[in-house]
């Protein structure tokens, strides 16, 4: 008989943006919308540094933190994006976002604890923080008027004396939503009122549509010592999602756990995948502008088709790449409603429930396409509901 495996693990939830997806494989016309990723490959100038730092034999172990040229660009990013000056102690190299994150959980979080998680949120979140043996508090976001807003009243009200940390996604991902710098200020004041930690993914904060040249960071209000973990990746800014790279600005008096942290959980990114990272923050902003642009177009490709349609309600969209809307009469079964638009109208979208619950009728679409492709699938979407 197979010994148990641990219990925490026994209840994961379906991963029903992977289960749309993997449907649209099975119809070949289809157009999936459902992944959070652009279809701009990788800059030449990202993918020919790869090449050369492999010709050039850079395919060994790397400092666990990521090679010292990585460290130093990324702190220069910083310094150009948001006019910080961080200590290189508090910056490690991942191998993901996601890795970050996990670091991140790690460094905190024990059996029976919980993390306040503003919501919607992509689901990897949760089961990241379960999979610590944690459970999660959800603080739902709210849509009045066609603006998603936070009530930081409701989020303090989860907070209890177990509550290892706050995830908060700015923007968010699936709605865009961003905070103001205020709003962090707020945030961050509530956490050391309550003795615990602001996890900030700000993964999309170089997709933004008002001019800026990235959204606030927590990093611009914090002080040094704050209990507070930023993460960031190379997937969305730079097209970058199959290379597996991205970073963690964390305090300083975690470097040694942090790095150990990373040497356990994929000891490190490869290190021409590094290098490749580098030459995306020297050279890759003429690729930021472009994506950017592609974004812009979309989302108001997006805007123009769900404009007056009687069953779709879609808010505005400040940052990201998607669009969260709601389809009025599609709340009873999510992942069929989504199955079945795969099947009826050659489309992928993926299902508000998703993204934590009290989402029942709301649906996301990445609108980081090639915009013909986006209209006949937004033409299809539209049709069929």
């Amino acid at each position: 008989m197979t010994p148990p495996f641990r219990a925490a693990l026994a209840h994961m939830r379906t991963q029903e943006i992977v289960h749309i997806a993997r449907l649209c494989q099975e119809y070949p016309d289809a157009i999936s919308l459902c992944f959070g990723e652009s279809d701009l490959p990788t800059p030449a100038v990202v993918r020919e540094a790869a090449e050369l730092a492999m010709a050039q034999g850079k395919t060994t172990y790397a400092d666990r933190r990521g090679i010292a040229p990585l460290r130093q660009a990324i702190q220069d990013y910083h310094r150009r994006t948001h006019s910080l000056e961080l200590a290189p102690d508090r910056i490690s190299a991942t191998s993901s976002g996601m890795t970050s994150i996990m670091i991140s959980l790690q460094c905190l979080v024990e059996p029976g604890d919980n993390v306040v998680v503003v919501a919607p949120i992509w689901p990897n979140i949760v089961i990241a923080v379960e999979s610590m043996g944690a459970t999660v508090r959800f603080v739902a976001l709210e849509a009045d008027a066609g603006v998603w807003s936070l009530d930081l009243n409701r989020v303090e009200a989860e907070c209890d004396d177990r509550t290892r940390a706050i995830f908060v996604a700015t923007p968010n991902n699936p709605t865009g939503w961003t905070m103001t710098a205020d709003e962090q200020r707020d945030l961050l004041a509530l956490a050391r009122r309550k003795h615990t930690w602001v996890i900030a993914d700000e993964v999309y904060n170089r997709i933004v549509y008002d001019g800026s040249v990235a959204t606030p960071s927590f990093l611009e209000v914090a002080e040094d010592d704050d209990a507070l973990f930023v993460v960031q990746s190379f997937s969305k800014t730079w097209s970058m999602t199959g290379w597996r790279l991205g970073w963690l600005v964390h305090p300083a008096g975690l470097v040694h756990q942090v790095g150990n942290l990373s040497a356990i959980n994929s000891t490190g990114s490869a290190t021409f995948i590094q290098h490749a990272g580098v030459a995306a923050i020297q050279h890759g902003e003429p690729f930021v502008t472009e994506m950017r642009a592609r974004c812009t177009l979309g989302a108001q490709t997006v805007a123009d088709a769900f404009k007056g349609h009687d069953r779709i309600m879609a808010p505005e969209v400040p940052a990201s790449f998607y669009s969260f809307f709601r389809i009025e009469g599609a709340a009873e079964n999510p992942l069929a409603y989504a199955e079945d638009i795969v099947r009826r109208a050659g489309v992928g979208i993926a299902p508000g429930t998703a993204f934590g619950p009290g989402f029942e009728g709301y649906y996301r679409v990445c609108f980081a396409q090639d915009p013909k492709r986006l209209e006949v699938a937004l033409s299809r979407l539209t049709a069929a509901v």
